[in-house]
């Protein structure tokens, strides 16, 4: 019923004032703490988001730098970010990948895909911006910014003093991401499931990315047409079941073209 004492007849004045006041003072300490808890409760969250919107301007600083040296590509890092989340969350009922793609997961895979080219940093401007065809040391050269990418996130977990998800998250993207299904893609020949889904999913969004925007090199395909393309990826360079989520969504894909197109030059 809620009591918390007694009080035994004959009934003596100043222990019934000495009871009910130790009582009010509990009850005032009670109060005190239960908001002190929710102000600590509070603060936390605060402090966490703080932090984590640190940690996204550092990520997107990071990756407007590589950026900035390949300036045809906007708003690709927007819009590649957005087609992870959307591949990911369509596939986190799909029975193969439904142990590894979580929520938390996925947000880690989001926040960590705009470092995916962020080797390209080391790029001589040469190739990076070279408007034709690269030759074939040129993409050789072209090809180590894989490598760079993870290497240098590689350096920054080393520096750590404890582990952060994200960048083991953003390691795998930027060395694998240009790995195909086949055993055909770079740096390391992986094929099937030995190429860390997080890669297999950024694979797909670059490449839709890629088709669909305008370059130094080529206009940006129709919709049509790089659906097209994707699909015939498919078992080749793309997981099979990333192709089939992707054309069973493909309106939604484009949706998120479209919001976040490039501007025309004039």
């Amino acid at each position: 019923m809620g009591a918390v004492d007694y009080i035994t007849k004959p009934i003596i004045p100043p222990i019934v004032l000495a009871r009910v006041r130790t009582q009010l003072e509990l009850k005032q300490a009670r109060d005190r703490l239960c908001h002190q808890n929710s102000y600590l409760e509070a603060e936390v969250s605060r402090r966490m988001a703080e932090n984590e919107a640190i940690q996204e301007v550092s990520i997107r600083a990071l990756a407007y730098l590589a950026e900035i040296r390949d300036p045809e590509t906007g708003l690709h890092i927007l819009r590649t970010q957005r087609y992870v989340r959307l591949l990911a969350t369509l596939l986190k009922t799909h029975p193969r990948f439904c142990a590894t793609l979580s929520d938390a997961y996925i947000d880690t895979l989001a926040r960590s895909a705009p470092l995916h080219d962020i080797g390209k940093v080391g790029i001589p401007d040469a190739i990076l911006r070279k408007p034709g065809k690269l030759t074939a040391e040129e993409w050789t050269i072209m090809q180590t910014h894989a490598h760079l990418g993870s290497e240098a996130i590689a350096k920054a977990e080393r520096d750590s003093h404890y582990a952060v998800g994200f960048l083991t998250v953003a390691k795998e993207i930027a060395h694998w991401h240009h790995e195909k299904w086949d055993g055909s893609g770079y740096p390391d020949g992986l094929s099937g499931n030995a190429i860390p889904l997080s890669a297999r999913i950024m694979a797909l969004a670059d490449v839709v990315d890629a088709l669909s925007s305008r370059r130094i090199y080529k206009q940006a395909m129709p919709f049509a047409e790089v659906r097209s393309i994707i699909a015939a990826g498919r078992g080749q360079h793309f997981d099979p079941d990333l192709v089939d989520t992707y054309l069973a969504n493909f309106a939604e894909f484009c949706a998120i073209a479209q919001q976040y197109q490039d501007l025309q030059p004039d």
